[in-house]
């Protein structure tokens, strides 16, 4: 197995001076303190950027961090898989020492989205939907009316995700926008695309996560090293049977990872999922096997995904609250499980925290996601 034995994050939100490298500086320099290791010591290191390319047209930005942190000669690794960039580089790193390429690995995302002229995130500008309209915002806001119409779920119950959300949100140092928000205020904040309100969409930002993983062996040396049991990344189904109702790969990987880890939802204590816009955390309650099919919106209004309820969800305060730099994000997520798992989270602490699950989805394809990851882990 692989052990997570340090972390590291840098507040999310507007960083007009740092540059993306400069940000994975801290945020590696944090997670290796953390871990109390040397640069010495890491044997590869995956880094994540999704859009440094498209807006600096910066690449091998891995190596530009290697190089100013005095890393080398090891293999690096850049990696792009839209909002599970992070996460997509965890389950490489994890890979790599499962093979024993390497016995320690650094996991490092970082993203800068705060700039001029920034634009629409779309999920490909060549592809057709997306010609034709269909942009993010719209997406899963055609899915929210899908749902609404044949479950009856409401905008009260999506707008309480925020609520939650906002409320969590004050308790992280980390988190971008900390103030909270009643229903109303969240109603009644401009309308992005209908039922969504702009206090339902994740903004965008600035910001960095890393992580350092290592082999059991290595791990046994130290005491708050939290275990993988499990990390599953999966792409869409694209078979055109769209139902907008849900995602066939947010289920299929969730089994997926419950399997690998031999647990069911029942044994899931913590959860940091992928909330884009609220409703897509209310889908994602359901895909988890948090509720049943339908009753996401239930599950939220009732209290049930709060701080002190029956299943937290996103006691960081998400993409929604936190922030959402893309490829920070997913790294992001562990980070607070590691945090959680260690009883290291003051104020937010889940009680009694041993097993907790993230979960990140990016893009979309034909009606599915074009990547999907889960990673279980417990103390």
């Amino acid at each position: 197995m692989v052990a997570i034995i340090g972390a590291g994050i840098i507040p999310f939100g507007r960083h007009p001076e740092r540059s993306i490298v400069a940000m994975a500086m801290d945020a590696t320099l944090a997670a290796m303190r953390d871990a109390e290791i040397s640069k010495e010591t890491i044997g590869a290191c995956y880094f994540a950027n999704a859009l440094g390319g498209m807006i600096f047209g910066d690449s091998t930005i891995g190596q530009n961090l290697t190089a100013a942190m005095g890393i080398r000669k090891i293999p690096v690794v850049n990696v792009e898989n839209a909002c599970t960039s992070g996460s997509t580089a965890y389950y490489m790193a994890r890979n790599a020492i499962l093979a024993r390429e390497c016995e320690v690995a650094l996991v490092v995302g970082s993203e800068k989205m705060c700039v001029p002229d920034f634009g629409l995130i779309n999920s490909g500008a060549t592809e057709l939907d997306t010609l034709l309209g269909m942009v993010v915002p719209a997406g899963f806001a055609l899915r929210a009316q899908r749902h609404m119409y044949d479950y009856g779920t409401t905008v009260e119950q999506m707008a309480a995700v925020t609520v939650k959300s906002r409320t969590h949100a004050a308790l992280n140092p980390n988190a971008q926008f900390r103030n909270r928000e009643t229903l109303q205020d969240v109603l009644n904040s401009p309308m992005i695309a209908d039922p969504f309100t702009r206090s339902q969409c994740c903004p965008i930002a600035d910001g960095a996560a890393a992580l350092i993983l290592a082999s059991d062996e290595f791990a046994a040396k130290h005491q708050r090293a939290i275990a993988i049991q499990s990390a599953v990344l999966t792409s869409g189904f694209y078979d055109n049977q769209v139902d907008l109702t849900h995602w066939d790969t947010d289920y299929y990987t969730a089994n997926l990872a419950y399997e690998k880890a031999g647990i069911g939802a029942d044994e899931i204590d913590l959860v940091e999922c992928h909330d884009a816009f609220t409703f897509s955390e209310i889908l994602h309650y359901e895909a988890l096997g948090l509720c049943e099919e339908g009753r996401g919106g239930e599950f939220v209004a009732a209290g049930h995904a709060s701080l002190g309820g029956k299943l937290p969800v996103n006691v960081s305060g998400g993409l929604l609250s936190r922030g959402h730099p893309i490829a920070a994000t997913g790294l992001a997520q562990i980070v607070e499980l590691v945090i959680q798992l260690r009883g290291e989270a003051g104020e937010r602490q889940v009680e009694d925290c041993r097993t907790a699950l993230a979960h990140c989805m990016g893009g979309d394809k034909m009606g599915d996601t074009k990547s999907c990851t889960i990673t279980i882990l417990s103390r």
